[in-house]
């Protein structure tokens, strides 16, 4: 036997002297099946986040979420509505199934079965094949949920003037704080009509704010007797004169 021949020299017996390849395998005989996760799985989940993050970092610049003012306790009719993305289950809790003496189904066995499915999908259809038509359970448990958020949605920021009133309630900048002269005859109007709801300074409690707002005097004045969202109508209840003149002390405080 010559030296050496069939031995191997190790520090640790408890280590293999079989080196093995840090190379991942080759996947080329089994097409579809599966693929190394690093690094070509890895890198498509990336570049489909990168894409997700640029188009929803261009949404929120294109249309920026509004912002309302400081939360007031005192505010008895101030109706608060969730982020757009709880739009859907907010939406979810009008109907009747979901609301009343079901609510418990509405905040959570409904949310909880629907969030509890997703997370199941993966192990309910873990068939070999990655296309659509051959997970047919993921995918249609993937669609129906999608479907029904962007339909609860849409119904529900369709139904409620959400950004109206984040509009009508946004802060207001001390570079736009204004004088306002409570010796008028149009603020005495406004006092035993509108001080209620709107505050002794225009400033809104029950009501939005009516510093910083563009309509005109016939818009102020169809809306003090029509109303307008939350706000019924006919709540002035003076005299066409009245009104003109109250209108008129709106649009002059605005415009100073």
């Amino acid at each position: 036997m010559h030296k050496g021949k069939g031995m191997k020299f190790v520090g640790d017996s408890r280590i293999s002297s079989e080196r093995k390849s840090s190379i991942p395998k080759d996947y080329s005989e089994y097409p579809g099946r599966t693929e190394a996760f690093w690094p070509n799985f890895l890198l498509k989940e990336w570049l489909a986040g990168s894409v997700f993050l640029v188009g929803f970092l261009s949404l929120t610049i294109a249309h920026p979420s509004p912002l309302e003012g400081m939360a007031d306790p005192t505010a008895a009719g101030y109706i608060p509505l969730p982020d757009w993305y709880f739009l859907f289950l907010y939406e979810l809790l009008k109907y009747n199934f979901a609301s009343g003496p079901y609510i418990l189904f509405g905040i959570l066995i409904i949310p909880g079965l629907a969030f509890g499915g997703l997370l199941l999908a993966p192990f309910l259809d873990n068939g070999p094949g990655r296309r659509p038509h051959q997970r047919p359970i993921a995918v249609g448990m993937m669609l129906l949920a999608l479907t029904s958020t962007i339909w609860l949605t849409y119904k529900s920021a369709s139904h409620v003037d959400w950004e109206q009133r984040a509009e009508a309630n946004k802060p207001i900048p001390p570079s736009e704080e204004v004088n306002i002269d409570k010796d008028s005859d149009g603020y005495a109007i406004y006092e035993n009509n509108c001080m209620s709801c709107h505050g002794e300074d225009m400033q809104g409690t029950a009501g939005p704010a009516l510093i910083g707002i563009d309509q005109s005097a016939d818009e102020i004045a169809t809306i003090a007797r029509e109303g307008i969202g939350s706000m019924p109508a006919d709540q002035f209840t003076g005299s066409d004169e009245e009104l003109q003149k109250l209108a008129d002390f709106i649009v002059s405080v605005n415009e100073k």
